[in-house]
């Protein structure tokens, strides 16, 4: 029911806008009421369409394609009823009216009646001899619907067996395939399409990160090279033949084809923060720091732009410089977990640790539950001498982990620094039982333990 209007003229919509404003009766054919009426629908002049629909219907009651028409129109306001009570009696006077049971089954959809939309488009596709390709997208569409991948990639597949240059049901098939786990078959079915089709960059595209996730590395490098000799502008497979050249080792070849992507377009923030991550692998560590910074300037909201910086500079000890960076990245973006790290971590390194504790403490109620998390905040509360507060901590901590040795070991240390003997007792036995080797982690946080007649007593040592 769609139409190419780069094929009519503008003169029947230019006659039946004058009829309107000279509210003279004009005779039209029902054809051209439905060019004239779909023509509206497209520029969603909604108002215009219904007009032109109605007047043709005027004229041309028995017109059932008028009335479908209408039937869409009802549809993209919403108004089911009156769309199924139209289609009811279209079906009443053409049982088997292909485009009716197409209408139905959009409003099934609409209504996430999905699986009574796949019946519907069913019987709609034996009665119609064209327009197939409608019916086999609109299934396919349903089945993603009801999570069925299979039937949906059957469905897609049929699309572009029909249409070969639909790279949407390429792209949908490849999805397919994904959500499947079927790596293998998505490959054989890319390399089948490939034969009859070979210069498809987005066919060699999509068989390349297939590759990828096999982690078969040349082969993805040659799928990724026949993409960008189909297209060479395709910025998308040098992104991805960059990142294939990377994990051989090849940085300089992965460089350079991300460079590539920066004279296609605007710079992308990904490609500036590969090529800076490449040129530190290769010990280009002032370049590299150069384009890490361009990353997050293009796209202040990258999270691995701001991880890679402020990694780099942890690595180097450079815990001021991670202060600098992270500050402005929890400013752009504070429920970033890995940004709190960096802060806790650069600011426990720097002494400051109270802004540590902090930190730790916002880890945790965005929902970073790993141990190593409360233990690392456990250690600041030793120093800021806060028993109370990592009591607290570590009780939490242990809700998450209640088995966990080395916190049972540091709250029954907190509890010895409250001169809590009997709660300090208890979790030491425990932890003992749990992992007697964890005791020298015990000690080295609580040196004055190792004299203290508590843990002698409590774990029978001699």
């Amino acid at each position: 029911m769609s139409f190419s209007f780069d094929d009519f003229s503008d003169l029947p919509i230019a006659r039946f806008e004058s009829m309107l404003k000279t509210n003279e009766i004009q005779f039209f054919d029902a054809t051209e009421f439905e060019e004239i009426g779909q023509y509206y629908i497209d520029q969603a002049n909604l108002n215009m369409a219904k007009k032109a629909i109605e007047v043709g219907l005027s004229q041309h009651p028995e017109s059932s394609e008028l009335s479908l028409l209408l039937v869409e129109y009802y549809i993209l306001k919403n108004n089911f009823e009156k769309a199924n009570v139209l289609i009811d009696n279209i079906l009443t006077l053409e049982p088997f009216n292909a485009f009716a049971y197409q209408h139905l089954a959009v409003i099934q959809s609409k209504r996430n009646e999905h699986q009574k939309a796949v019946e519907t488009l069913k019987i709609g596709l034996s009665y119609s001899k064209t327009h197939q390709y409608e019916f086999h997208s609109l299934l396919a569409m349903e089945y993603l619907y009801l999570d069925e991948f299979f039937m949906a990639k059957e469905y897609f597949i049929k699309c572009l067996e029909e249409e070969e240059t639909d790279n949407s049901a390429l792209y949908n098939i490849i999805y397919c395939f994904e959500s499947l786990n079927d790596t293998d078959g998505a490959i054989i079915f890319m390399n089948a399409f490939l034969n009859s089709d070979p210069y498809n960059e987005v066919a060699w595209h999509q068989l390349g990160r297939q590759y990828l996730a096999k982690e078969m590395y040349e082969q993805a490098i040659t799928a990724f090279d026949f993409a960008v000799i189909c297209d060479d502008t395709f910025i998308g497979a040098y992104l991805e033949l960059g990142k294939a050249l990377e994990h051989l080792g090849r940085y300089n070849e992965a460089i350079n084809h991300y460079e590539i992507t920066l004279g296609i377009d605007d710079p992308t923030a990904f490609a500036l923060l590969r090529i800076g991550e490449c040129h530190i692998k290769i010990g280009n560590d002032a370049l590299g720091v150069k384009f890490l910074k361009k990353a997050i300037h293009e796209d202040p909201l990258l999270e691995k732009g701001w991880i890679a910086l402020c990694g780099y500079f942890m690595r180097k000890n450079a815990y001021a410089k991670v202060l600098h960076y992270i500050k402005k990245a929890v400013k752009i973006d504070n429920t970033q977990v890995h940004y709190w790290k960096f802060f806790a971590q650069a600011n426990k390194a720097l002494g400051f640790l109270e802004e540590a504790s902090m930190a730790y403490e916002r880890m945790i109620n965005l929902g970073n539950y790993e141990v190593q998390t409360w233990l690392d905040w456990a250690s600041v509360l030793v120093q800021l001498q806060e028993y109370e507060n990592g009591i607290n901590a570590i009780r939490q901590g242990l809700d998450f982990h209640p088995d966990n040795s080395t916190l049972q070991y540091m709250l029954a240390g907190f509890y010895m620094m409250q001169a809590k003997a009997s709660e300090a007792s208890f979790f030491l036995k425990n932890a003992y039982k749990i992992n007697p080797k964890d005791l020298d982690v015990f000690y080295e946080t609580f040196p004055s333990s190792r004299t203290t007649p508590l843990v002698k007593d409590t774990l029978f040592l001699s």
